[in-house]
């Protein structure tokens, strides 16, 4: 794998692009990189494409100062800025957690490039209930603060997940690893972000090939959410890992990998001629 940097505000790794082969994209969730997904790099390199993309903010990706650069229509046009960029026609679009509603307004945007979708713990129905209510207000207040702190625009670079391997979702050590190597304005950003109520999913109208997986012991977003995802979505199946909380992509890595691949040579003769 090699790495990149576009227009100086999009880190990204990719292998050896050949036109034959499938080509997967893996985007990250909140506070995390794309070296969640070193492992999974390894387990595909040989035998698809394969990008991985730090989201902006986050690892190597260009920081940016205010709460309206974290929406997250300027994240999928990040993404699809690369992919023109790139010059892929079609990929498998591989989205974790918070990055779920990147992929969501990815499809809903340019749904013509993504051949087919897996999304692995979705922070999706988040803004839902009295207590996500709670959660903004209180987001509101902490983001109202840390706007007034001095902002770092430096890229601090990936945490090294081999050493919160079985972390739990609550684990003190790997989310204070997350925040620090993120910062505090895009960490909270983001994480405000993932709760707004405006995002618009339009899962009726996706039409591809999808797999939604879930670790059913998951503390922060009901697994009861993602079978309602898959259930909306036409040609979805879902799978629900077991003894598994919502660190999916770290803590599954076995299951994960042998389940995309399972559902990528599956859909093998659609996703090449789509």
């Amino acid at each position: 794998m090699q790495e990149h940097i576009f227009e100086n505000r999009i880190y990204y790794r990719t292998n050896e692009y050949k036109t034959d082969r499938i080509t997967l994209v893996f985007v990250h969730g909140v506070s995390g990189s794309s070296s969640a997904w070193l492992p999974y790099e390894k387990i595909f390199e040989k035998k698809y494409n394969v990008v991985t993309v730090d989201i902006r903010g986050h690892g190597m990706s260009k920081k940016f100062p205010n709460y309206s650069d974290y929406e997250i229509k300027n994240f999928a046009e990040d993404l699809h800025d690369l992919i023109m960029y790139l010059k892929i026609p079609k990929f498998v679009l591989i989205s974790n957690s918070f990055a779920g509603l990147i992929a969501l307004e990815y499809i809903k945007l340019w749904r013509e490039t993504v051949s087919a979708n897996v999304f692995t713990s979705p922070e999706i129905y988040l803004h839902e209930g009295f207590l996500a209510k709670i959660m903004r207000f209180s987001l509101a207040i902490f983001t109202g603060i840390i706007s007034l702190l001095p902002f770092n625009p430096k890229p601090r670079g990936h945490v090294d997940y081999r050493k919160h391997i079985n972390s739990t979702d609550w684990s003190i050590s790997r989310n204070l690893a997350d925040i620090k190597n993120t910062g505090l304005h895009a960490h909270f950003y983001t994480l405000k972000q993932s709760l707004d109520a405006n995002q618009e999913y339009d899962l009726e109208k996706i039409n591809v090939p999808t797999l939604v997986m879930h670790g059913e012991k998951d503390s922060m977003v009901p697994i009861k959410n993602s079978m309602k995802m898959s259930r909306e979505i036409t040609n979805s199946e879902f799978i629900s890992i077991p003894n598994v909380d919502h660190n999916t992509a770290h803590n599954a890595v076995l299951e994960m990998s042998q389940a995309i691949e399972s559902f990528v040579e599956k859909n093998k003769t659609k996703l090449l001629f789509s």
